[in-house]
């Protein structure tokens, strides 16, 4: 019997990445399939639950192209084997996904949004999760902007373009995913940030970011503005650079606004985001790029694979940001709130207070599932 091929994470990225005509077939059960799956732009997803696989019907074969490569997925990588094998001896061509979507969670992918001889941004996207993080280089000395849990992507980062981290900063206290802000910070030696407000009540060491209006990285003084954008969560800072660059955290979206109900207090939370986006943030120019820490929708992913979009066209395209009557905003925000909460989220949150440790297993399984952090309204 010939041997399944088996495909990593990263390699189905590059595949995707580079237009491939591939069909992923998720054979998760439904429920699963329709609540987190891998997208893409071009790609073509089908869902045929595993079991349909054991009744030797061909029927389940259908739909099934056979000019067309197949990456099977599978929750972690042994049903996909199985089912790889069956439609190889069928003559599909086909792959199965290494690890399956537990390995996808843990795929990050480094996307430069800007360089010139002082500056470099690169933004690192998590895939699964939709999460942003983002490393800002100047003069051989980094700023590292929301990293996720997984740091040996960021210490590869430095090697790789040859920079320090100096300065780790959590733009609030995430509900989706774990931090790795302050182990990455305790492994490089850099001063891990985030506002006072966000772990009062906590033993975390940190730096309390309101003590920091102006973070300097390398050379061009990069001016790092932290501006208080409280709205997602009280204490949530963006970072703005050279005033060209707003890592929005989660605090404007490319598609919407942040939800402001994962503390309970919807209505008062809803109240500061509008102060946020009509007072804070109204005087930023119309071409400063935001960069956020999350997205929900596959569309948000650009051309150059970057999510970002110029305050302009968020402004031009979100209903809601152009909604400058305070209690309708505060209503339309606060009504979010029957959207579906981040998976886990209660614990993630005491994890990323220093609550709770949990290990690396029980950690990656905490983050299984898509991010639910953004209100998107279009309009």
């Amino acid at each position: 019997m010939e041997k399944v091929l088996s495909i990593t994470a990263e390699e189905l990225h590059r595949k995707m990445n580079c237009g491939e005509d591939i069909l992923i077939l998720d054979v998760r059960n439904e429920t699963d399939y329709n609540d987190w799956k891998i997208e893409g732009k071009k790609v073509r997803s089908m869902n045929i639950p595993y079991f349909n696989f054991l009744e030797e019907d061909e029927q389940v074969y259908a739909g099934l192209p056979k000019d067309t490569e197949i990456v099977v997925v599978c929750a972690k990588g042994g049903a996909s084997d199985y089912v790889a094998e069956m439609l190889m001896e069928k003559g599909y061509k086909t792959w199965s996904l290494k690890g399956g979507m537990l390995a996808w969670s843990q795929f990050y992918y480094p996307a430069t949004v800007y360089r010139d001889e002082k500056l470099k941004i690169i933004q690192i996207n998590r895939l699964a999760k939709g999460c942003l993080s983002y490393a800002v280089i100047s003069e051989g000395k980094g700023m590292i902007i929301d990293p996720n849990q997984k740091v040996d992507v960021y210490l590869d980062l430095a090697k790789q373009h040859h920079f320090k981290i100096e300065h780790v900063v959590d733009s609030h206290l995430h509900a989706d995913h774990i931090s790795g802000g302050l182990q990455l910070a305790e492994q490089t030696g850099a001063t891990y940030y985030i506002s006072s407000g966000e772990v009062k009540d906590t033993n975390l060491k940190f730096e309390p970011l309101d003590r920091h209006n102006r973070i300097r990285v390398g050379e061009i003084d990069v001016e790092v503005l932290a501006i208080p954008t409280p709205g997602h969560t009280p204490g949530s800072t963006s970072f703005l650079i050279n005033n060209r660059f707003l890592m929005s955290g989660d605090t404007i979206f490319v598609g919407g606004l942040g939800r402001p109900d994962l503390g309970g207090k919807a209505k008062e939370w809803a109240m500061d985001l509008y102060d946020t986006v009509f007072n804070k943030l109204s005087n930023l120019p119309d071409d400063c790029l935001v960069l956020p820490a999350h997205y929900a929708d596959i569309q948000e992913i650009n051309d150059n694979g970057i999510v970002g979009a110029t305050l302009g066209e968020i402004r031009g395209n979100n209903e809601i940001m152009r909604n400058a009557d305070k209690e309708s905003f505060t209503e339309q925000v606060a009504g979010a709130v029957s959207m579906e909460k981040p998976p886990n989220f209660e614990e993630i949150v005491a994890i990323n207070r220093g609550e709770l440790q949990v290990d690396a297993e029980k950690a990656i399984e905490l983050e299984i599932g898509p991010n639910r952090c953004a209100v998107h309204h279009h309009g």
